[in-house]
């Protein structure tokens, strides 16, 4: 936790009075450093892959033994909290300092691996690099750039290397992610902890409304074309069609930006995501075909031009069924009752399913707050979850 808290202030955030560690910036790189050495200190030799991914190896008992890889994020979004994504990254650290200390090797490695793009918020698409890990990312993708115009080809990485940060099938035989419940369920119901039974599918566009700029004092209001109106009045659909669904569904417009950009200037474009998630794959894209056929119809009465983007489909991922039942176990073994929850966030966990079994451990979260400065997690809480990854470990131990 203390670590955490370290990571949560400059050098290893970028904003002033609060936490932004975008991936490849100047306060991911430095994070990085610490987090070597913290890393060194539990015993793991460290690297850093083609996709600028940190990873700890600690070798099990028999060499070049496949690895139980143990991860999370270390980037974050902006004016973020300290805990989603490095708490999981230090629990790792933790358990691996654990069994170090003591001498033990397993029959498996365990590698830590801190991914540097899962949030997306430096770079349009997210999970970019536990994608390059997976083994599931397009060449074409690696041609974006950020919201200052840097490409990633010149923010620190070698994007014609950067694919090679996949892992070989045989390399891995587990993933497992901690992470911070980031809803109320497990503080509504007085637990510290629960097991994941898999993520929602999520997908994401990016829309563009264009219309006609003009002067805001001289411009008649029958006769605009006002990008932004229009683009309100698209969200309001979104709302409404999500409301309506009456389930687990959820749409959010989480950026949103309108140019010229000036107090005196009707906008002539405006630029807004759409994220939509569900539980149930044919749920989320009957929605997202409802909000799509919306706004267009908005941007047609309107007479402003929609273009659609669509950034990320991520496809609902279920935890291993195997692994649930061990992460069951090790929650006994810790004094907690068993509580089994699905994740409404997305996490690298649904990416590395494609590579691999995974399993998931959420950590209760005061208020269900995250993705704010407020987010906080109980030092106790964290405590008992590594408890139950250490049990998780050794039960894993015998299966591997």
């Amino acid at each position: 936790m203390a670590r955490c808290d370290a990571l949560g202030v400059a050098p290893y955030s970028d904003m002033e009075g609060g936490l932004y560690r975008g991936y490849l910036a100047p306060a991911y790189t430095a994070a990085q450093v610490v987090l070597a050495g913290w890393m060194e200190e539990a015993g793991m030799t460290v690297r850093r892959d083609a996709a600028a991914n940190l990873i700890g190896r600690y070798d099990g008992s028999t060499v070049d033994a496949p690895a139980l890889l143990i991860g999370s994020h270390l980037d974050s979004v902006r004016d973020g909290g300290r805990y989603d994504g490095p708490l999981g990254i230090m629990l790792g650290i933790e358990a691996v300092s654990a069994l170090h200390a003591a001498g033990r090797r397993r029959p498996y490695a365990i590698e830590v691996i801190a991914f540097g793009d899962e949030e997306g918020s430096r770079f349009p698409a997210a999970m970019l690099t536990s994608r390059a890990v997976a083994g599931t990312l397009a060449p074409d993708a690696l041609d974006m750039a950020d919201g200052a115009g840097v490409a990633l080809a010149d923010a620190g990485v070698d994007v014609s290397d950067y694919l090679s940060a996949a892992r070989a099938p045989d390399s891995t035989l587990a993933y497992l992610e901690a992470h911070i419940e980031q809803g109320p369920l497990l503080e509504a119901e007085g637990l510290a902890v629960g097991t994941v039974t898999g993520i929602a599918a999520q997908l994401r566009y990016q829309l563009r409304v264009d219309g006609t700029a003009g002067h805001a004092g001289t411009s008649s209001m029958t006769l605009r074309r006002d990008a932004l109106t229009g683009a309100a009045e698209m969200m309001l659909a979104i709302e409404r069609i999500a409301r309506a669904d009456a389930s687990d569904l959820v749409a959010t417009v989480g950026r949103i930006e309108a140019l010229p950009g000036a107090p005196n200037v009707i906008p002539g474009a405006v630029t807004f995501s759409i994220d939509v998630r569900s539980g149930d794959e044919a749920r989320r894209d009957r929605a997202a075909g409802d909000i799509l056929e919306a706004v267009a119809a908005i941007a047609e009465e309107r007479g402003l031009h929609l273009t659609v983007e669509r950034i990320h489909d991520l496809p609902a991922s279920p935890c291993d069924r195997a692994l649930m039942d061990l992460m069951d176990a090790a929650l006994v073994e810790a004094g907690q009752p068993v509580r089994r929850l699905v994740s409404g966030a997305g996490h690298d966990a649904m990416v590395m399913a494609a590579l691999c079994p995974t399993a998931m451990l959420f950590i209760r979260c005061k208020g269900g707050v995250s993705h704010n400065p407020a987010e906080h997690v109980d030092p106790a809480d964290a405590d008992i979850a590594l408890r139950v990854m250490l049990g998780f470990i050794d039960r894993f131990g015998k299966t591997a």
